[in-house]
């Protein structure tokens, strides 16, 4: 029923690299954080957006260079491994286990919480079961499937977006807020503090998570070393534009808008700018938000699988298996399908948490692949090429670092023992390789023996 190293088909296209990537992303997770952004940056949520935007930049850069280099669809576990070293590149393939495997159980859970709050009736655990089911079906269908319906999602989640900033201006021109649309007020102020900016900034940043998720999908692309640069880029400058709109419209609009619970103000807001009607349109568009995330993250990390099982860091003849019609990992698949289930058991905030210590992690690595890859192997280190392979690299490795020691203690706590372990099953992993090398020459010695004493 299987077959191994078919090798996965190119059918992507960049509209498709470009849809997968902003539905992992997710362009609703804008409302999903506001009241904890909005309190963080105390307001100042443009500005704020910016500088996460900034910030971000510099490790898209990055990534864009790394797959170009290596168009492959190992990402950061496979710059990592051929830049710095393989045992660098082994604690950031471990430590993208995190983030990748906890991306759908993310989603799953997210899912049934909305779906629960619709339909109290129904227990969360059946949205979980029901959701897991249909993306490995999705997924198992091909990746093409999903690209397309990761499409249509993007386009609900742009088409609220449109509306939710078309209805504010209109209540901008009716009187609401400032005077006018065309205003410096939001940017500049004597309340805002720059280290405000920057810790609301900080929390932002998490927002722009997706846009590497594309690089595994690298051997599924065409021309993958052209594309996926483009749809790095395009990715999150199309998600910069619509956060940084909605922050901009409604600090004008709304300059003392409050809010009493941090996790429902976003939903307070929709509901202040459009009622009952914009509200419902919400929670639906959310709900639909979270399942393609769900769908874009399963075909990410069963990808990424794929690859630490053809480097034999995972058992290769499990996790490099594809179906001989659809061409999909199919066993990554259902293997993620079986882990996810434990959204039932886990918490939202632990989830979050642990992706957030793995992608920081391999941002970090990417930002530092780069200047190992350019500025020193390929001794690449004209002025233009210091600034682009040295300068901008560190710069985004020492911010991505910042951000990683601002994650709370137990999360460090546990990132560092997840790597720990990575690194006995590394241990093993070499001494079980060595024992049966050993054991294969102390066969092959005595074979040669026997044959000499027959002689």
């Amino acid at each position: 029923m299987m077959s191994e190293n078919l090798g996965l088909v190119k059918s992507l296209k960049l509209p498709h690299v470009v849809f997968m990537g902003l539905a992992w992303m997710t362009p609703m997770i804008y409302f999903t954080i506001y009241g904890v952004a909005y309190e963080a940056a105390e307001g100042k949520m443009a500005v704020a957006y910016i500088v996460a935007f900034l910030a971000i930049f510099f490790t898209a850069y990055s990534y864009s260079r790394m797959v170009k280099a290596y168009p492959i669809a190992g990402s950061a576990y496979t710059y990592t491994k051929n830049s710095i070293h393989p045992k660098a590149g082994f604690l950031v393939g471990w430590a993208l286990l995190i983030d990748y495997v906890f991306s759908p159980i993310i989603a799953i859970l997210t899912f049934g919480i909305f779906m629960n709050t619709e339909f109290p009736a129904i227990p969360t655990y059946v949205w979980i079961i029901i959701m897991n089911i249909v993306l490995a079906v999705v997924n198992i269908l091909g990746i093409k499937s999903a690209a397309r319906i990761s499409g249509i999602s993007v386009l609900l989640q742009i088409g609220f977006i449109f509306l939710f900033c078309m209805l504010i201006i209109k209540d901008i021109l009716a009187g609401e807020g400032t005077s006018s649309i065309l205003t410096l007020a939001p940017f500049f102020g004597e309340d805002a503090a720059m280290g405000t900016i920057f810790s609301g900034a900080a929390l932002i940043c998490f927002c722009f998570l997706g846009f590497d998720a594309v690089t595994t999908m690298a051997e599924e692309t065409v021309d993958a070393q052209k594309t996926i640069p483009k749809a790095i880029f395009l990715i999150i400058f199309i998600a910069a534009i619509m956060y940084i709109s909605i922050s901009y419209l409604t600090q004008i609009a709304y300059p003392d808008f409050t809010f009493v619970n941090a996790d429902n103000a976003a939903y307070s807001l929709v509901r202040l700018i459009g009622g009952n009607l914009l509200s419902s349109l919400f929670i639906m568009v959310l709900i639909v938000a979270t399942f393609t995330q769900g769908l874009s993250s399963v075909t990410s990390v069963s990808r990424f699988l794929y690859a630490l099982g053809r480097e034999s860091i995972l058992p290769k003849k499990l996790f490099t298996s594809l179906h001989p019609k659809y061409k999909t990992p199919v066993s990554n698949i259902i293997f993620i399908a079986v882990i996810s289930l434990s959204a039932v058991f886990i918490s939202l905030d632990s989830a979050v948490l642990f992706v957030s210590f793995g992608a920081l992690t391999a941002f970090i690595f990417v930002n530092l692949s780069v200047i190992a890859h350019f500025y020193i192997k390929l001794k690449k280190r004209s002025p233009k090429e210091t600034f682009l392979y040295l300068v901008f690299p560190l710069v985004g490795a020492t911010f991505i670092g910042w951000l990683l020691t601002l994650l709370d203690l137990a999360t460090l706590k546990f990132g560092v023992s997840w790597i720990m372990i990575g690194f006995v099953y590394l241990f093993i992993k070499k001494w079980s390789k060595a024992k049966e090398r050993k054991f294969a020459i102390s066969t092959l010695k005595r074979i040669q023996s026997e044959k000499k004493y027959v002689r």
